[in-house]
C-alpha cells in the first residue's frame, strides 16, 4: 500500500491535482447526467398522468437518420437505406451537411407548422427553440443554431422507395428542400429582449413538399425525451425510430443489427467500422431508451445479431 502523503515531509510525493481541463470535463459530464436523470423523471411522471407534451418529426428522418457527427465539407453527399426506403442529402459547399443537433431544427419547425396550421411559421425569438429543448441560451448555442439553420436551409433532400413489382424495379422518389424562405433575427447578446414590431418577426416558409410530408405523416415524439436527449443525437434517433416501429408493429420482428438491410445502414453513424462497436452502442442506446420508456418491448437477441421488437406505445392517450 502506498504511504499516506505527508505535506510536512518533502520526501513524500504529493498527488498531482487534476488539470483544469479534466475538472471542466468532469463537471460537464456530471451536468449532462443530471439533466438526463431529471428528464427521465419528468417523462415517466407525465406519461403516467397522461399529460405528455408532443412535438412532431417527419417520416424521412425517422426512417433514415441524419449524420450524427460533422462530415468534412468536402463530402457533400450522404445516403442512408432502410428496407425499401432511402434518404439522400446533398449539402451546400459553403455550409456542408446537417449533423448532430441540427436534427432538432426540422422537429421544431414541423411542430410549429402543424400547430399554426400553416407552412409559413412565425415566432418571436430563435431562443424559443433553445428553451423548448432545454438548451442553455449561451453564445455558443446561438452560433450552433445559426449554423444549423444555414445547413438545413441549403440542403436538398432526396427521399423515396425502390422496390420490385413482379419482374420490374419501381422507383418512387421525391426531391425537396426543407424551407423555401427563411428570415431570422438573432440578437448579438443572448440576454437582450426580442426585437420589436412585426418588421423583426422571424419567418420560415416550409417547402410545399416538406409541408405535405409532415401533414401526411406526422410522427409524434415526447417533447421531454427530445429535451433529455438533445445532446445525444444518435440515442435520440434510435428512440424516435424504435417508438415509431413498435407502434407500427403487429407482432414480433427480428431486425438485423449489421449487414445488408440492417439497422446499421439506416442510422447516421459513419465512424463505427467494426460490428462489435456498433452493437455495443445499440445496447447502450437501448438501455437509455428503457429509462425513458420502461415498457419498451425491445430486446437484443441472445446471439447478439438482432434487435427483437414487439408492439408497444411510447405515447399514451391524453387524460382529461
Amino acid at each position: 500500500m502506498p504511504p499516506t502523503p505527508d505535506p510536512t515531509n518533502p520526501a513524500t510525493p504529493l498527488p498531482h491535482p487534476p488539470s483544469p481541463g479534466a475538472v471542466e470535463l468532469t463537471v460537464s459530464v456530471s451536468k449532462r447526467k443530471a439533466k438526463k436523470l431529471a428528464a427521465v423523471e419528468v417523462v415517466n411522471a407525465k406519461r403516467e398522468e397522461g399529460k405528455q407534451d408532443l412535438v412532431f418529426n417527419s417520416r424521412p428522418f425517422v426512417l433514415c437518420c441524419l449524420p450524427i457527427r460533422r462530415i468534412p465539407k468536402t463530402t457533400l453527399e450522404y445516403t442512408r437505406q432502410n428496407g425499401k426506403f432511402f434518404l439522400s442529402l446533398a449539402g451546400h459547399p459553403r455550409f456542408g451537411l446537417p449533423f448532430g443537433q441540427d436534427r432538432i431544427i426540422p422537429i421544431w419547425v414541423a411542430t410549429l407548422a402543424l400547430r399554426q396550421n400553416s407552412r409559413t411559421v412565425r415566432f418571436r425569438t430563435a431562443s424559443e427553440m433553445l428553451e423548448t429543448f432545454g438548451l442553455q441560451k449561451s453564445g455558443a448555442n446561438y452560433r450552433r443554431l445559426i449554423e444549423g439553420f444555414q445547413r438545413i436551409f441549403a440542403s436538398t433532400i432526396f427521399f423515396g422507395t425502390e422496390s420490385h413489382v413482379r419482374k420490374d424495379l419501381v422507383f418512387d422518389w421525391a426531391r425537396f428542400h426543407y424551407f423555401d424562405r427563411m428570415q431570422l433575427w438573432f440578437n448579438r447578446h443572448e440576454d437582450q429582449n426580442p426585437l420589436p414590431s412585426e418588421e423583426f418577426e422571424n419567418v420560415i416558409e416550409l417547402s410545399e413538399s416538406f409541408w405535405q410530408e409532415i401533414q401526411s405523416h406526422p410522427i409524434p415524439v415526447d417533447a421531454e425525451v427530445v429535451k433529455g436527449l438533445s445532446d445525444a443525437p444518435g440515442n435520440l434517433d434510435f428512440y424516435m425510430w424504435l417508438s415509431w416501429r413498435c407502434f407500427k408493429s403487429s407482432g414480433a420482428e427480428y431486425i438485423n443489427l449489421c449487414g445488408p438491410g440492417s439497422l446499421e445502414q439506416q442510422m447516421g453513424m459513419t465512424d463505427y467500422k467494426r460490428e462489435r462497436r456498433f452493437k455495443q452502442k445499440i445496447r447502450e442506446w437501448l438501455a437509455v431508451t428503457k429509462r425513458f420508456w420502461p415498457e419498451c418491448p425491445a430486446e437484443i437477441s441472445p446471439d447478439g445479431q438482432y434487435l427483437i421488437i414487439q408492439p408497444g406505445k411510447a405515447i399514451h392517450p391524453a387524460q382529461p
